[in-house]
């Protein structure tokens, strides 16, 4: 049974995306599928043109020729922005994780939306965008002039 979208009670505005998308230098994707059709893949690839990028799935050891971690506490360095390709249902334990690593914000792609583990990032100081695709966002701020 699919699960019933929530609307985004906790979200960044267009302000604070462009700020985050410009002083971002470091982003994990977590969920991104090894099948170049996919969403995540997609979205991952573009994303690594324009940020250091890491790739998260443990299910996975490379993805499109770069390594590819099992979680964020792998990772090499703590990831400015955490881009999420799971389940709503999903959301809350990697919130908690990219609460522990000190990542700056959460970010949720189109059709994720987890208001409970939004807030809880939130109060930990993250910044936090819900149901907006990071790479949607990217070429709309690039398109006019402000990245």
């Amino acid at each position: 049974m699919p699960e019933v979208c929530e609307i985004p009670i906790v979200n960044a505005d267009d302000e604070e995306i462009e700020r985050l998308l410009k002083e971002a230098k470091v982003v994990a994707v977590v969920g991104v599928s090894r099948d170049p059709t996919k969403d995540s893949h997609i979205v991952a690839r573009y994303l690594s043109q324009h940020y250091r990028t890491y790739f998260i799935n443990p299910h996975a050891d490379e993805i499109a020729g770069q390594k590819v971690y099992a979680s964020l506490k792998e990772l090499p360095e703590v990831p400015d922005i955490v881009d999420i390709f799971r389940a709503p249902s999903k959301v809350p334990p990697i919130v908690d994780e990219a609460i522990e690593v000190g990542a700056k914000a959460i970010w949720m792609q189109v059709g994720i939306v987890n208001n409970e583990a939004a807030q809880k990032a939130k109060e930990a100081g993250l910044t936090v965008v819900q149901n907006r695709c990071m790479m949607v966002e990217h070429k709309r701020l690039k398109a006019a002039g402000k990245l």
